[in-house]
């Protein structure tokens, strides 16, 4: 038999329609067969339409199965398919699954009579109404299976896979095994048997493991988001429609092919699993920057956040320099940033906003000791009744630098960033995990850190990530800045890379690429000849290479002392906007706006000019979409408001 795959799903589909039995739905913007219980044998078609030039059954394989399985009764079995003689209630080969876990079944006709054999493979939960990916490869004793292309369960068996097993006057059949019990009563999407080869790296390319495809029937290929004309659709289908209005809601694979209508601007969009896409409204097209406010703050400002408590408003915090007066809270009304609180913070670096349920936190990274000579970085609560951020819990840090706040797992984390104790700056910075029977973040793990400046967390498929700036080792700042995987309940080293200085790292998506820029601050070694210039640096942007599993250099950019990116998106297009500080000569140097241009990569299209810029933070509302930028050298932070056409 070739490799080529072969399409079990595909060959049950008459063309140009569905067979009787079959119902298409979309959920979660994926689609699949709802397959009926009243009729299994309409469901079957003939092995040999498969095994064309052969009528025996590969002795090696891979099972290529997509599905979205409902929660059912506890001890339910549902069959994804089998492979049945005609006139035999045997099963020469099937598939099927309880709640916790999921049996292959095969026939070895080597003894007389013959016997099935059963393979289980125990803690596989796919009755969650979610999607998911299931690979299963077999090869004598040896059994693989694996589930949204996380680590592979194997099993070992006494009864090998028959080298010789016979397809003849066989036929398969989908979500049952030729009777109405056990019918599958989810949707099935893909279902592929793919001879002589073990298909995880052909389908653990894609950045939706959940959904990954090696062929799926045309009918339940995606459509573009907008129809190429007026044509009604092809293959009609069922989905759970829903139209949300209001404030933009959130868009993630799970409001995927969701509706939302922007009353104030009169537009319908459609959610494509991680942006909201106009369907009704001319695209925007940025076309200029145009100051809009200048906000005097209470001192320099070191990092903004910009969050919106819901119900509340939209707020930014001021990472605020000198104490007193401390840092500030603004409120947006009517159209600006007014002062709405004052909170005492310690040459503050950074903010960090987040929600565990319906409590809501504001941490601040201080740098410096308090009156007391005591360091600590705080997290506030909102207090509802008071509508203003109170004091919740006090955490010794170490020059702390910036905060990030995550959830592996239904857990709630919060990392912190120490800079330096004392002159040393090879210190560990610190994992929280929330204790939800105290109501507080304890200490979970250490990681060695170098003068960090920053963290970020980001996710691809099943996996999450953390990634550390490291700047400064005490003797030279081009070291290595690391990034952590979550295994087995902690983070551990994925991959290092080199950097000078490192700053801040941003991680963004464009399409289904995933990239990570660094911004590289300075170039200094003690025991190294001084460079021309310190400051005129390139900082860099990665791609994940998934193949390779892990970041490959994509572009260099040319930075003056770069402290910050933010990504941003106006209309389909995408930017990259760096805060420039230092150029070796003056605190007034341009901050660049770059466009994404495709082959081209990132392309400089507006310079901004900028005063120690230190912190960007892109926001939209409903009069438009904003950029609001931090001085580190002087109290005067602006807003930018983005023209567009």
């Amino acid at each position: 038999t070739d490799l080529r795959p072969l399409d079990i799903l595909s060959e049950a589909v008459p063309a140009g329609g569905l067979a009787r039995g079959m119902r298409v739905f979309q959920v979660q913007g994926v689609r699949g067969f709802q397959l009926s219980a009243s009729r299994p044998r309409a469901l079957g078609f003939p092995a040999s339409r498969l095994f064309i030039h052969c009528d025996r059954f590969p002795e090696e394989f891979s099972i290529i199965v997509t599905l979205r399985a409902l929660r059912g009764p506890a001890k339910r079995n549902e069959y994804i398919f089998t492979l049945m003689v005609e006139e035999s209630p045997s099963v020469l080969v099937g598939l099927r699954y309880a709640p916790d876990k999921l049996h292959f079944l095969f026939w070895s006709q080597e003894r007389a009579g013959g016997w099935q054999t059963r393979v289980t493979f125990p803690n596989v939960s796919l009755s969650d109404n979610q999607w998911h990916t299931l690979i299963l490869a077999v090869s004598g004793q040896s059994f693989s299976l694996t589930v949204d292309c996380s680590i592979p369960k194997d099993v070992v068996v006494e009864t090998p896979f028959p080298a010789s097993l016979s397809v003849r006057r066989a036929s398969f059949y989908l979500g049952n095994r030729r009777r109405r019990k056990g019918v599958f009563t989810g949707l099935l999407r893909q279902l592929v048997l793919l001879p002589g080869a073990d298909a995880t790296p052909r389908i653990c390319r894609a950045v939706n493991f959940k959904v990954a495809t090696l062929s799926v029937p045309s009918v339940l290929q995606d459509v573009p988001a907008k129809p190429v004309s007026n044509e009604v659709l092809k293959y009609p289908y069922e989905t759970d429609m829903k139209v949300t209005l209001g404030a933009r809601p959130r868009c993630t694979k799970q409001q995927k092919a969701q509706f939302w209508f922007n009353a104030s601007r009169r537009g319908l969009y459609l959610c494509n699993g991680s942006a909201w896409v106009s369907m009704l409204e001319v695209k925007h097209r940025l076309d200029y920057v145009e100051e809009y406010q200048n906000l005097v703050t209470n001192s320099e400002t070191m990092g903004i956040e910009v969050f919106t408590i819901p119900k509340v408003g939209l707020f930014a915090a001021m990472a605020n320099r000198i104490t007193p007066p401390g840092s500030a809270i603004y409120r947006w009304t009517d159209g600006k940033f007014v002062h709405y609180q004052n909170i005492p913070t310690y040459q503050a670096q950074s903010w960090k906003y987040f929600t565990i349920g319906k409590k809501i936190f504001l941490a601040v990274a201080n740098f410096e000791q308090n009156e007391r000579g005591q360091e600590f970085s705080v997290i506030y609560k909102w207090s509802r009744r008071k509508a203003k951020f109170i004091t919740y819990q006090r955490i010794t840090t170490h020059s702390a630098r910036d905060w990030e706040a995550f959830v592996i797992e239904g857990e709630a984390f919060l990392a912190v960033v120490n800079h330096r104790e004392g002159n040393n700056h090879n210190i560990d910075s610190v994992i929280y995990r929330w204790n939800p029977r105290t109501g507080l973040f304890e200490t979970n793990q250490t990681i060695p850190t170098s003068g960090a400046y920053d963290w970020e967390f980001f996710t691809i498929g099943p996996y999450s990530f953390l990634a550390v700036a490291n700047t400064f080792n005490g003797t030279s700042t081009k070291i290595y800045s690391h990034i952590y995987i979550w295994l087995s309940g902690s983070f551990q080293l994925f991959q290092s890379i080199l950097t000078f200085g490192a700053a801040d790292w941003e991680v963004f998506h464009i399409g289904d690429r995933v990239f990570l820029a660094v911004a590289n601050s300075h170039s200094y070694d003690s025991g190294m000849p001084a460079p021309s210039n310190f400051y005129a640096i390139n900082s860099s942007i990665y791609e994940l290479n998934i193949t390779a599993q892990m970041f490959v250099k994509f572009q260099d950019l040319l930075t003056y002392s770069a402290l910050d990116w933010e990504f941003f998106s106006v209309g389909d297009d995408s930017f990259l906007v760096v805060a420039n500080s230092f150029d070796g000569f003056t605190f007034s140097v341009n901050s660049i706006i770059y466009r994404w241009q495709g082959y081209e990569g990132f392309v400089a299209a507006h310079h901004l000019p900028t005063v120690g810029c230190r912190d960007w933070e892109a926001f939209h509302t409903t009069e438009g979409s904003y950029l609001f930028y931090s001085s580190a050298k002087e109290p005067l932070s602006k807003v930018l408001k983005l023209k567009t056409t």
